[in-house]
């Protein structure tokens, strides 16, 4: 056994979703054509908000910022993932971390700008004449760095109990180096390993999680006492996106990270992993843009200015 700063392994094998031939191909199309769509798909959203200046800010610039987030969260994935479809995966130690940190990055920061987003959905339907003081450009910028700036924190702690523990096996039943995975491979105590990120994952998902339900229950309220049904109409269909994107988002990672490992399979983790890290990213674009009147509008437009140009 190596000393704490040191592993026995220089790479690590990635098993993968299945061993099954067929499965490899018929998967190696489906999530090749879903990267695809979702790097197209979120690559559009992010010109066709910046190329649109009568889409209202604060709420576009925020979800301009989650394509992004999706973008990177799915690259740090998938094309590890559509590797290990074809051939026998390894994945370097240097490698390993680099992967883990940027996974952990992207979906923490997606975290905080689901919480950012919600709380802006508050301010304009709970505080519309306080909303342009409450959601500033000063606030913006300060709410999206600190989106970023705590998935680095996040990541590091993730990635910093990885650097002191020593590996025996290299072979991970995981179709990307997930955390408690990596653990399993440790030929050291993990307890004390697992405390960093547990505590710093569950802070994150607690306030954000919070944040969240408190945004939705000021807004169930305030959409209650409304008389107008026009205007409940309206919205419930500027939220519903956005809860759905939620749902799906948090329903996966508090399965994965916080229900008792004993309770489920490592497949059914793969599953779940595939959902919040492979499926979400491709349908924010289409649950929380391109469903909206507004964005519909503005590539109307877009499509008329390029027409008149061509």
């Amino acid at each position: 056994m190596e000393t704490a700063n040191h592993t026995t392994v220089t790479e690590f094998i990635i098993l993968g979703l299945t061993d099954n031939p067929t499965l490899c191909a018929i998967f190696f199309d489906f999530f090749l054509g879903v990267y695809i769509v979702t790097v197209v798909g979120n690559i559009s959203i992010i010109i066709l908000i910046r190329s649109s200046p009568q889409l209202p800010m604060p709420m576009y610039l925020f979800l301009s910022h989650l394509a992004f987030v999706d973008i990177g969260y799915s690259t740090s994935v998938t094309p590890i993932m559509l590797t290990s479809f074809r051939e026998r995966t390894a994945i370097p130690v240097t490698g390993r971390i680099a992967q883990l940190g940027s996974d952990v990055t992207f979906g923490t920061t997606e975290c905080f700008l689901l919480a950012t987003i919600a709380y802006n959905h508050y301010g304009s339907i709970c505080s519309p004449l306080c909303y342009s003081t409450h959601m500033s450009p000063v606030v913006c910028f300060f709410l999206l760095e600190a989106s970023y700036l705590g998935g680095c924190i996040n990541a590091s702690s993730f990635t910093g109990c990885l650097m002191n523990l020593s590996f025996g096996p290299n072979k991970t039943n995981h179709f990307f180096c997930d955390l408690f995975p990596l653990l399993k491979l440790s030929c050291g105590h993990v307890s004390i390993a697992e405390i960093s990120p547990a505590i710093s994952s569950a802070s994150v998902l607690k306030s954000t999680l919070f944040t969240i339900i408190v945004s939705y229950s000021y807004i169930l309220h305030s959409v209650l006492k409304m008389h107008s049904t026009e205007g409940r109409k309206k919205a419930f269909s500027t939220c519903i996106s956005h809860h759905t994107a939620v749902t799906l988002f948090y329903g996966t990672v508090l399965f994965v990270y916080v229900m008792p490992k004993s309770s489920y399979s490592a497949d059914q983790v793969k599953v779940a992993s595939v959902i919040y890290i492979v499926v979400v990213p491709i349908l924010n674009p289409l649950i929380c843009s391109l469903r909206n009147k507004e964005v519909k509008e503005a590539m109307r437009k877009l499509r008329a200015r390029a027409h008149w140009f061509s």
